[in-house]
């Protein structure tokens, strides 16, 4: 499956299926918690989080190319991503786009 975050497939046309999407809501667990509370004392990347916010990323990607392959898409053009905190400890992360077809010329 293709991704790209652009409108289109250079040199290709395309068919748009539809939109796409694939969620996640991740919590921290406590021992994240802990070491981001330490960290804030000394300033610098709470890699906990970065790495619980990667897998979320790669976790809602995985479902929007799911949904796209159950319609018989070959790409999936406009890829984005966005975030928000849903409650205290939670984040959700989305992975949206427009699956297409690569039409043969």
């Amino acid at each position: 499956m293709k991704l790209v975050s652009i409108d289109t497939i250079p040199g290709k046309e395309i068919e748009a299926l539809g939109l796409v999407k694939g969620a996640i809501v991740q919590t921290k667990n406590i021992g994240r918690d802990f070491m981001a509370g330490m960290k804030t004392i000394v300033g610098g990347e709470i890699v906990g989080y970065t790495e619980m916010l990667n897998e979320a990323r790669q976790l809602a990607t995985k479902r929007m190319v799911d949904e796209a392959e159950a319609m018989g898409a070959d790409a999936i053009v406009g890829v984005r991503y966005g975030s928000s905190q849903v409650m205290q400890g939670a984040a959700e992360v989305i992975a949206y786009g427009t699956a297409v077809r690569i039409l043969e010329k």
